[in-house]
């Protein structure tokens, strides 16, 4: 990757906001035009609900440090469907005295799971900005019209040409779990492209194989597939996220592992609805 350092640095700032990161594991494929970035989902339909229990590990204390949704609805962009989903992450009373976290994400993709426009509004201990990421595909070619609001108020805004597929952290989700992932092997190296208000960059996701995960509270094993989102300071691996993907046509995830810059934080599957598979 470029720039590690500020790859390093980003990652930090976002912490359980990565939360949206974790479904990135299955998506490896770029195109050269609006037809080439088309794909079919296989995954989720409108309707679709997730939610979330967040912990955090405090001096071997777990807490319960607050919850996420996330949720999937049918809309129209410039008159033609599409699909809109909305991931929220909110931290407890409790744990708001030692990092406050009110995020929310919004992405309008197509039907056939191209992205149209993303938009991530975030509080992340004290630190507040927008995100806004316009998508058109004009000669065969992406272009990205990128907006960055900072906490006072200054606006930031550049516009970013590609022959490729861009995503941002919300349609790479969704595009991830149509993916079929038969042919991964252990320790595989995933690059994918992904743009927010004022940049793009590679992210680097690492297969780690499979596992059976149960929940304890209520008892269920999930047979999964385990990713991590990892940086490179110093030219050493660095864990920023480890995730369970549930090994079926839903692609959900069960369980994340966030590797913090103040702690430990976990992420377990609390319930779900609307479910295409």
């Amino acid at each position: 990757m470029d720039n590690v350092s500020s790859n390093r640095k980003a990652g930090r700032r976002r912490g359980m906001a990565c939360l949206c990161l974790f479904m990135l594991l299955f998506l490896f494929q770029t195109g050269k035009c609006f037809a080439q970035c088309k794909v079919e989902n296989t995954a989720f339909k409108a309707g679709e609900e997730l939610s979330y229990d967040l912990f955090f590990n405090w001096k071997f204390v777990w807490l319960n440090a607050g919850s996420a949704t996330m949720s999937i609805s049918q809309t129209k962009w410039e008159g033609k469907p599409a699909y809109k989903a909305y991931l929220i992450t909110r931290t407890s009373p409790r744990l708001d005295r030692f990092f406050l976290m009110r995020d929310t994400l919004q992405s309008i993709i197509t039907d056939d799971l191209v992205p149209l426009y993303f938009k991530k509004g975030a509080n992340e201990g004290g630190r507040y900005y927008v995100d806004e990421v316009w998508y058109s595909y004009p000669a065969g070619r992406t272009q990205l019209r990128q907006r960055y609001q900072g906490r006072d108020g200054s606006v930031t805004e550049k516009t970013t040409d590609s022959p490729k597929c861009l995503y941002d952290m919300m349609s790479l989700l969704l595009r991830a779990r149509s993916f079929k992932a038969e042919n991964f092997h252990k320790g595989d190296k995933l690059y994918l492209p992904m743009a927010d208000g004022h940049k793009v960059e590679d992210i680097t996701l690492i297969y780690r194989g499979k596992k059976d995960f149960k929940m304890k509270e209520e008892g269920t094993t999930y047979h999964c597939l385990v990713f991590s989102f990892v940086e490179y300071p110093k030219g050493k691996e660095k864990e920023i996220i480890t995730f369970y993907i549930s090994d079926d046509d839903n692609h959900i995830p069960v369980r994340l592992d966030l590797f913090l810059r103040f702690g430990v934080a976990k992420a377990y599957l609390k319930g779900s609805k609307g479910l295409r598979n």
